[in-house]
């Protein structure tokens, strides 16, 4: 078998995503990035929001044209109830629609919880639990508005379920966005419009880029993923083109947790406990 024109076919299998819009928030690195040029395989069109950083935007926006797709880019703040009506209008007026709404924006930091300043509390949570609102509920008004029976997707984490001691802002946030998708996929439900999560484990990403360079940190991370590897952007972006398409049609209020089993109790591997 050539493996590599195995992945290429791999890389382009759900052809109800070709000419979709898809706004997917912080596309422009990690996991956002990885989905983008997924989408972009997919020959979706596909706007990339950023931050603050855009030194790599005309190369990502290059690849998802390579690949078939349509790209464009838009700067704003997820927090900003103004910028991300800016972004949805950007979409709709680049590419016509609004099909797939990716809120990928988060960030994270540790600080022991008696120490955390309300400042660094509001910061997390206003980027990670209100930008997904903030996206969702812009994306919502747009699909109803125009009759789409669209797919909304949220990224969670596992620490939605595992606790994180020193990162109580960021288990808080995606606790919240788990509960606010599975309230949204309930109420909107019966207009066709879905909403869903994923909930990565450890990944592969630059934000973890610092921790997976110490063996020993990187040993301890492994040791509590029962298949014993750290996850790749493009596992997590095979996870959304999924959700975005008619294959998942009657999937909706789920967290998918791509985590190579980290909340399966690790622990108890090899009947231990």
């Amino acid at each position: 078998m050539d493996l590599q024109k195995d992945k290429e076919r791999r890389m382009d299998m759900y052809k109800d995503l070709e000419g979709k819009t898809v706004v997917i928030t912080g596309g422009n690195s990690g996991l956002g990035r990885a989905m983008a040029e997924r989408f972009g395989a997919e020959k979706s069109n596909v706007v990339i929001n950023y931050h603050s950083n855009d030194d790599n935007i005309d190369e990502i926006i290059e690849k998802i044209e390579n690949a078939g797709g349509k790209a464009s880019s838009i700067q704003g703040d997820v927090g900003s109830e103004e910028d991300v009506k800016r972004i949805i209008e950007h979409a709709v007026h680049t590419f016509g629609s609004l099909d797939v709404m990716v809120n990928n924006a988060g960030i994270e930091n540790e600080v022991p919880s008696e120490q955390l300043s309300l400042d660094d509390w509001n910061k997390v949570i206003n980027t990670n639990l209100t930008g997904q609102f903030l996206g969702s509920r812009e994306a919502i008004n747009y699909m109803l508005e125009n009759d789409i029976k669209g797919s909304i997707i949220n990224m969670s984490s596992v620490h939605q379920r595992i606790p994180w001691p020193h990162f109580v802002h960021y288990a808080a946030s995606k606790g919240g966005v788990k509960l606010m998708t599975e309230t949204l996929a309930l109420e909107f439900a019966p207009k066709g419009i879905r909403v869903n999560c994923i909930a990565p484990g450890a990944i592969d990403t630059p934000i973890n880029a610092e921790k997976f360079s110490d063996p020993e940190l990187e040993k301890g991370v492994l040791e509590l993923i029962p298949m014993g590897y750290i996850g790749k952007p493009e596992e997590i972006a095979a996870c959304a083109v999924w959700l975005a398409s008619k294959e998942a049609s009657y999937v909706t209020g789920l967290t998918l947790f791509a985590d190579g089993g980290m909340t399966q109790y690790p622990g108890f591997q090899a009947g231990k406990g």
